[in-house]
């Protein structure tokens, strides 16, 4: 099925605020490229589509621009940002700080068999969208496989900070797959993670969760000549895939 605007909000929940819903509906349009890096963006267009006025709209872009994904430039209107290589090494960095911890606290003490259970499931479920080349599926099941990893050692702050920073990286990710990576290897790497996890191996679930937030670096330079429109010029990619590992994880 296409994914559209239309497509999307029906899938948020309609307890939620029509604020909520417009920003979650947007910043989801803007990682799957449904909204183009570089695409004008109309408040009033978009107020009609969802049968809404103008104000919670225009609230949605506000957020939207302070997480990055928007530029909103005065007397000429509000555009979707392009890629910036630079804010998705910078996000990459973060992630990996703060998700390599996580996978550590989870090798060190120990997740709760229920956990393991739910982990296994997520990777079981996101095998089966490599057949029919599901990549919308394969991303809701992959952001539930690092959130149950985050929740299951218990935090919820580490959660928001990778949320936070995701938005930059998952737009990439988007174009990435299945070309410049397929979704096969993604979801090995997961199960290394579970593997390092369920053995109590600290050092090789660090590793683990490194070589698999670094497969954007591999991704990127390929992602900049098959599409230059919808990233930012002038900016020279500076790869960090050859950066040490998590002090935890150096042999």
């Amino acid at each position: 099925m296409h994914t559209t605007l239309e497509t999307l909000w029906q899938e948020t929940h309609d307890g939620d605020s029509v604020r909520q819903r417009l920003f979650q509906v947007l910043r989801q349009s803007i990682i799957q490229m449904v909204l183009a890096p570089g695409q004008a963006l109309s408040e009033k267009e978009i107020a009609e589509t969802f049968s809404v006025s103008r104000q919670p709209v225009r609230e949605a872009f506000i957020r939207l621009s302070e997480a990055g994904l928007v530029e909103v430039k005065p007397q000429r209107g509000t555009y979707v940002v392009k890629i910036s290589q630079r804010a998705v090494l910078e996000a990459r960095f973060v992630r990996e700080a703060v998700e390599v911890a996580v996978v550590k606290l989870a090798a060190e003490k120990g997740v709760e068999p229920a956990i393991l259970t739910e982990l296994h499931d997520l990777l079981a479920r996101q095998r089966r969208c490599i057949e029919p080349n599901d990549n919308d599926r394969f991303y809701r099941l992959d952001e539930a496989f690092h959130r149950t990893l985050s929740l299951g050692v218990k935090q919820q702050a580490a959660w928001k900070v990778i949320e936070e920073v995701r938005a930059q990286l998952d737009r990439v990710r988007y174009l990435s797959v299945p070309e410049s990576t397929p979704l096969s290897r993604l979801i090995d790497q997961h199960t290394s993670i579970v593997d390092a996890i369920e053995a109590r191996n600290v050092q090789q679930a660090e590793e683990a969760m490194c070589i698999h937030l670094r497969e954007i670096l591999v991704s990127m330079p390929d992602l900049v000549r098959r599409f230059p429109a919808m990233f930012e010029e002038n900016q020279r990619f500076e790869s960090q895939e050859n950066q040490p590992l998590m002090e935890g994880a150096i042999q």
